[in-house]
C-alpha cells in the first residue's frame, strides 16, 4: 500500500536541513522505503503512542501513519542516545 500524502513537521525539515549530504541520502533512503510501506516501523507506546520509529545509524527517525487519510507525517529525527 503506497501512500497518498506525504507532509512533513517544520521541527523535522529543521534538523534535516543541518545532516550532512550522506546523512540525508540514508534519510532519504527510509522515507522512500517509509511511503512504500507505512506500517514498516516499530509502533510506540505511552507517550508517543499513534507513532512509529525506523533506526537509522545513529539516527531515529519518528512519524505518524494515519491510516483513514492514508496519509504520513514525518515528526522528529532525533539521535538514539537522547532518546
Amino acid at each position: 500500500m503506497v501512500v497518498e500524502k506525504v507532509d512533513r513537521d517544520p521541527y523535522f525539515e529543521k534538523l534535516f536541513s543541518k545532516l550532512d549530504y550522506n546523512q540525508k541520502e540514508k534519510v532519504k533512503m527510509q522515507i522512500r522505503k517509509i511511503i512504500t510501506n507505512p506500517e514498516v516501523g516499530k509502533p510506540m507506546r505511552y507517550s508517543r503512542k499513534g507513532t512509529r520509529e525506523v533506526y537509522l545509524k545513529p539516527f531515529r527517525l519518528s512519524y505518524a501513519y494515519i491510516l483513514e487519510e492514508n496519509k504520513v507525517i514525518f515528526l522528529d529525527l532525533y539521535h538514539k542516545d537522547k532518546q
